[in-house]
């Protein structure tokens, strides 16, 4: 086993690579959802990220042998769900708020799992410094949600829906840390692929009628959310995950609001208002003050 070790240059480059692509995945769902309703979106997304991550397994053998055990449904069945509810109020809040919005307020996850970890993780306990970390994160969403109210329901709407999405995706940040050990990441990814593609399949033919755009920035983004993403993305952090030591990484994806903030005033014209600068602030420093 390789004994992990503090974060080198190589390191280093490679995790703000990795914040600034997740930074960006908002940015790729807006620009989706010009062409494809969000269920839609999230369908497409899942088959092209199962595709990406079933190729990858192939090519470095670890499908031999594959085969499913009883004691791994249940968690893997959990996980999943808990995926796709997350993956579809994401593409849904996104649709109803802007790409910065959406990329602040989803980075809230880790704010959040510090949190539950507290309640549902024996020994992660919730200290004063952890504390004034989810104090300044969430001070500066209920600065965005303020500012909000002001704009349209629509905008606020999308934003408490993104919020919920991102409470979603910090319980199976932490369901995941309970159970990981028992599960192969490749069977969870294959499983998040296929029940999610015929989840979302399902629940779009049933309530979406708009007509999908077949143009490149379709095909964009959604081959940025699923290569990138669900590929390239997963593959890396495993890579990293496997040779530093995950406080030293944490300080590195704490960017990830910034780089989301800075992408969509490049790629969407979001405007970068004083209230959307703080909130952008204030959960970046809460995550900083709530890593280990």
């Amino acid at each position: 086993m390789i004994e992990r070790r503090d974060v080198d240059l190589r390191g280093a480059l490679l995790a703000l690579l990795l914040s600034l692509f997740w930074g960006g995945n908002p940015v790729a769902i807006k620009l989706g959802l010009e062409d494809a309703p969000p269920l839609r979106l999230a369908w497409m997304r899942f088959v092209v990220g199962g595709i990406v991550i079933a190729l990858w397994a192939w090519l470095t053998g670890r499908l031999a042998g594959f085969r499913l055990r009883r004691a791994e449904v249940r968690p893997l069945l959990v996980v999943t769900l808990l995926f796709i509810a997350q993956i579809g109020t994401m593409n849904v809040g996104t649709s109803l708020t802007s790409a910065a919005h959406s990329a602040i307020v989803l980075n809230l996850y880790a704010v959040h799992t510090v949190v539950l970890s507290h309640f549902l993780i024996p020994g992660d306990r919730l200290t004063l410094r952890k504390a004034a970390g989810v104090v300044v994160a969430y001070a500066g969403i209920v600065v965005l949600f303020v500012r909000q109210a002001a704009a349209g329901p629509s905008s606020l709407l999308g934003d408490g829906i993104m919020f919920v999405s991102a409470f979603v995706l910090a319980e199976r940040t932490v369901y995941l840390a309970r159970v990981v050990r028992s599960l192969d990441p490749v069977k969870l990814l294959l499983a998040q692929a296929a029940l999610g593609s015929a989840v979302f399949i399902v629940a779009s033919a049933l309530t979406e009628h708009a007509p999908t755009a077949w143009t490149l920035r379709l095909a964009g983004a959604l081959a940025y959310q699923g290569v990138l993403i669900a590929g390239f993305n997963f593959v890396a952090n495993l890579w990293l995950l496997g040779r530093y030591r995950p406080s030293g990484l944490a300080g590195f994806f704490l960017t990830q609001p910034i780089f989301g903030v800075a992408i969509a005033a490049l790629v969407t014209g979001d405007r970068l208002t004083g209230d959307l600068l703080l909130a952008c602030l204030a959960v970046a420093v809460g995550i900083g003050l709530t890593a280990r």
